[in-house]
């Protein structure tokens, strides 16, 4: 099991309780190892606060002190998925169904590994539907190494409006 899945079977259930949802745990650095956790409210109604980010902190350097998945020092970093945030979940790429979206595979599929286009939902059977400018794809989610959303004039009214509201 990848560390990060162990760190994500820890504090999960607890941000849960917290009423967070968690977006992404990326562990990187050899020297200076840093923890990576990207939250959000439970619905993404919202932005998280300081104060979600405050607690879940307090929350997750307590459960990781009990199960102490990594050996050696590092540093945890608690933080909101930003604006052209990173898409990790299968929902994800069915919240933000109609904006424009840079999509990595793991392995190529027909010598391509990168793509960009809009979002147009997931299928029943789990694939990413992307709009291109070359052509309509259906990407299995599995084969996603990173995706995330584009930060265009689009993206920054869309953000714009959820801050008034």
């Amino acid at each position: 099991m990848r560390i990060e899945d162990r760190i994500t079977e820890i504090i999960e259930p607890a941000l849960a309780d917290l009423g967070l949802d968690l977006v992404r745990v990326r562990l990187s650095g050899q020297v200076r190892v840093a923890l990576q956790i990207m939250i959000e409210p439970i619905g993404g109604e919202r932005a998280p606060t300081v104060d979600d980010c405050a607690l879940a902190s307090r929350t997750i350097s307590t459960l990781m002190d009990v199960d102490d998945p990594i050996k050696g020092a590092y540093t945890l970093e608690v933080s909101s998925p930003g604006v052209d945030r990173p898409l990790t979940r299968v929902q994800d790429f069915d919240r933000f169904s109609g904006l424009e979206a840079k999509i990595e595979l793991a392995d190529a599929v027909d010598g391509r590994r990168r793509f960009k286009g809009k979002l147009g939902g997931v299928t029943s059977a789990g694939s990413i539907m992307l709009a291109a400018e070359d052509a309509d794809y259906e990407i299995p989610f599995e084969q996603i190494d990173t995706a995330k959303l584009v930060l265009n004039d689009e993206l920054l009214a869309l953000a714009e409006e959820s801050e008034r509201q």
